[in-house]
């Protein structure tokens, strides 16, 4: 694979390359744009994690509730006391607490924090895994990967660049192996009769269609007979290793987002889910961050201790936060006016909190952030023109990210 200094020397790239460096060195100087991230972990909170229980706690306000704030690793950086082991490894996080957007709806907030762009009738876009898929050459693994429940589709840009879906990370081989009972013979016969049958059915109907589904069905049988498949086997690991991510799914999908991202994968998302807290809000995430905080804080010791943190990024978010106020039910409910999204190296800079609520954690106080902006953000780390266009197959031109700006306090 060339690298970006090669990108820039040959062909349409050194147009894309010197437009790139002319927007972005004055805000990030020249270094920081010689370098690219090779590979993003997303750590998915589906239901909308609470930011007051987890990165901007409130102790002592009405809208506090009981959860208390802790000092981390970094002087004058404080997290809730729910994300003790993470607070440790504060030196290489920095927290947005300005997040903000318009869904509050579970469904279009979790297409917009999956794809940069609110839910439109005309057009499926791509999540960001999806459009990284496309914008990087394929290993021998596939380039996205997505543990547990996935909520990433890849829209116009086509089966070709859909994420390998692991559901369940208590097996994340499953499914990987071809059965026994169809080794060799037998396994070669079908796949030569589903080819036959798509020959005939793309005559038929739409060719481009059925080719598009041969090629993917081609590179997932080549994965199965191919010794990649070993990044999948979390066993290989020590137990002791195993053990310092949590005896949770959760925490061994992180597991495997590390061996993932060992083997060339680019972009994997592991999710957490339960953060819906209407009710029992404050038991109910406590519970969750003794699953999250383990499996966090290993992952990014264990990225830092291999050498691949400086390589990888790390984004911890979900499809909103919850409400200042408190209900009945003693839960939080949906708030998309401010939540907080945390991240860690590549050339993130680690150790700082970027924007801020108001003093109730209800809006916005200061820096506010946009998603199009944290989108903008991952792209340019990876060494992609947020405002690079892909076309659809309807002819209609759309870019990576629409008015985003990268974050420019995450690059400095």
């Amino acid at each position: 694979m060339c690298t970006r200094r090669d990108f820039l020397r040959i062909g349409a790239g050194a147009t894309f390359g010197s437009a790139l460096a002319a927007r972005l060195t004055p805000l990030f100087g020249q270094e920081a744009l010689k370098r690219r991230a090779k590979a993003c972990i997303v750590l998915w909170m589906a239901g909308g994690p609470s930011h007051l229980e987890t990165w901007d706690p409130k102790p002592g306000k009405d809208t506090g509730g009981p959860t208390k704030a802790i000092d981390t690793a970094v002087k004058g950086m404080q997290v809730a006391a729910n994300l003790p082991k993470v607070a440790g490894m504060a030196k290489h996080l920095s927290i947005v607490r300005s997040m903000t957007s318009k869904e509050a709806d579970h469904d279009r907030a979790t297409y917009l924090l999956h794809t940069g762009y609110a839910p439109q009738e005309t057009v499926a876009h791509p999540a960001i895994g999806c459009a990284v898929s496309k914008e990087v050459e394929a290993g021998e693994l596939p380039s996205f990967v997505s543990i547990g429940e996935s909520y990433n589709d890849a829209g116009y840009l086509g089966l070709e660049h859909a994420p390998l879906v692991v559901p369940n990370p208590d097996d994340p081989a499953g499914g990987l192996a071809v059965p026994e009972h169809l080794r060799k013979r037998r396994w070669a016969e079908r796949m030569k009769l589903v080819d036959e049958m798509d020959r005939s059915f793309g005559a038929r109907t739409d060719a481009a269609q059925v080719a598009e589904d041969v090629k993917v069905r081609e590179r997932a049988a080549k994965l199965l007979g191919s010794k990649a498949i070993e990044a999948f086997d979390i066993g290989k690991e020590e137990e002791a290793v195993r053990a310092a991510y949590g005896d949770s799914p959760f925490g061994r999908g992180c597991l495997l987002s590390r061996r993932l991202v060992e083997r060339g994968v680019r972009f994997i998302e592991v999710v957490l889910d339960g953060w819906d807290t209407h009710e029992n809000n404050f038991d109910a995430v406590s519970g969750l961050c003794g699953v999250l905080d383990p499996a966090y804080a290993a992952l990014l010791w264990e990225l830092e201790e291999r050498k691949l943190l400086d390589e990888t990024m790390v984004v911890w978010m979900g499809e909103f936060g919850r409400t200042a106020d408190i209900n009945g039910a003693n839960g939080r409910d949906h708030q998309s006016s401010v939540f907080s999204v945390a991240a860690a190296s590549f050339e993130i800079t680690g150790g700082r909190v970027i924007g801020a609520s108001d003093e109730a954690g209800r809006e916005v106080k200061e820096r506010p952030v946009g998603v199009p902006d944290l989108f903008a953000t991952i792209y340019t780390l990876f060494g992609f023109d947020p405002s690079k266009q892909h076309v659809t197959k309807e002819g209609r031109p759309i870019k990576l990210v629409d008015k985003g700006k990268p974050v420019s306090e995450l690059m400095e």
